[in-house]
């Protein structure tokens, strides 16, 4: 009996400590991570298109996800008495362009085309726009206007900003030339 008795608390020490051995964490995919980001961030707000629902509820396009202000929309139309109306920005019924103090600004194609969106850029630009504010993370390039909020956007962890450049990368290419943004007082680019 006594011998069993030592065999099973033997036994029952081993199980517990198979049950408290730590297991090496299993690598999350990044563009599953990425894609996850993305959505809690919403990202698809701005620069997806997007179809209207039945209540006239923008919805994201997903046919055309993260691909920007389209090309093909009629350049928006704000004058200055617009924005004197209380408000601190106007956006258009895609919510890809707005306007405010900054001038006029439109959300990018952030597909991997290699002529319209970022498939020339590089995982290094990316994360250097993200953490400067300066597109294609160049020191001297044009600012990154609102209502893009890369100040919060720089927070995220180098391991995230990969996860989302990840998937970025995964993206199908989506060819959508999106205006270049307008100064204030500009006139229009037709």
């Amino acid at each position: 009996m006594r011998n069993t008795v030592a065999k099973l608390f033997l036994v029952a020490l081993a199980l517990g400590l198979m049950a408290c051995e730590q297991k090496a964490p299993v690598a999350e995919d990044p563009v599953a991570r990425g894609k996850y980001l993305v959505t809690v961030a919403g990202c698809h707000d701005c620069h997806s298109p997007k179809n209207f629902g039945s209540n006239g509820e923008p919805i994201p396009d997903m046919a055309r996800a993260l691909s920007g202000h389209s090309q093909d929309l009629p350049y928006p139309e704000w004058t200055p008495a617009d924005m004197q109306r209380n408000a601190a920005a106007l956006g258009d019924p895609m919510f890809t362009s707005w306007a405010g103090p900054w001038g006029v600004s439109f959300a990018a194609n952030l597909t991997p085309d290699v002529e319209t969106g970022i498939g020339e850029w590089t995982e290094e630009n990316f994360i250097l726009a993200m953490r400067t504010g300066k597109h294609q993370g160049q020191p001297n390039g044009r600012d990154i206007l609102p209502p893009m909020p890369w100040p919060n956007v720089k927070e995220m962890t180098d391991t995230d900003l990969k996860a989302v450049w990840a998937y970025l990368r995964s993206l199908p290419p989506i060819k959508n030339q999106v205006p270049l943004p307008v100064p204030p007082s500009a006139p229009p680019q037709q």
